[in-house]
């Protein structure tokens, strides 16, 4: 369970939000809890001091009560140094006092300056560094095999010994398994960029469709493209970004 609880007391603001969250592709594969507040309550209070789970705060920084959205963080930060928080306002200016009264704020993003791929982006990088824990699991008669997704780089066909190659940050393993049903063992990220590759595209720093290769956040340059799944792709990112 990932809890994320958003403390907004503009109503348009908050079907915003909403309206963001609910577009998230992250939150079809997790199990997500949204909690709204206006403002600072007992039961805002409880869940802050119940430490027991990882927390995503969004929080507007100007209330109309005495008690402010940076209130809140600094009590978050009293009880809990391990949630993130996400602040958002109208003003740029709140910028310095945020980071002057507040330890560990993950970002600051104005309402009306593209708050919903800020905010998308910012969710996103945090689902990444803090809650990716799922993984690539396959058992046969001989062997069983756990890979963290977000180790995993590319997969591709071998020709010569027709078993799949998963490739991650230090190793290879290759077990025996068509490309195409390999989909089925892995979650929203992988994509099929080749008839004979599927690659992490969190883990791709560049594609260069016309002359068929992709660079890795590593540097490594794979020259498994084709510009067959280029549109596929693209519709990914314009729904993500």
């Amino acid at each position: 369970m990932i809890k994320i609880i958003v403390v907004e007391d503009d109503k348009n603001t908050q079907m915003t939000i909403k309206k963001i969250l609910r577009e998230m592709d992250i939150f079809k594969d997790e199990e997500v809890q949204v909690e709204y507040f206006t403002k600072y309550t007992n039961e805002l209070k409880t869940m802050i001091k119940d430490v027991s789970e990882h927390k995503i705060y969004i929080l507007d920084i100007e209330l109309e009560t005495k008690i402010s959205g940076i209130d809140i963080a600094k009590f978050i930060r009293e009880n809990d140094w391990e949630s993130e928080i996400v602040f958002i306002t109208n003003h740029d200016k709140m910028f310095e006092t945020v980071y002057r009264s507040v330890y560990e704020v993950f970002d600051f993003i104005e309402k009306f300056h593209d708050l919903a791929p800020k905010l998308k982006k910012a969710i996103k990088s945090i689902f990444q560094r803090n809650f990716d824990n799922k993984m690539f699991m396959y058992k046969n008669s001989n062997f069983s095999l756990q890979i963290y997704y977000r180790s995993i780089t590319y997969i591709y066909r071998d020709k010569e010994t027709r078993k799949i190659i998963i490739n991650t940050e230090k190793n290879q393993y290759s077990i025996i398994l068509p490309l195409s049903e390999s989909l089925n063992y892995l979650d929203h990220r992988f994509k099929m960029v080749h008839r004979a590759c599927i690659v992490n595209i969190d883990r791709v720093e560049s594609f260069n469709w016309s002359r068929g290769y992709f660079i890795l956040d590593n540097g490594q340059k794979i020259d498994l493209l084709s510009k067959k799944y280029r549109k596929g792709l693209e519709e990914y990112y314009e729904r993500n970004i």
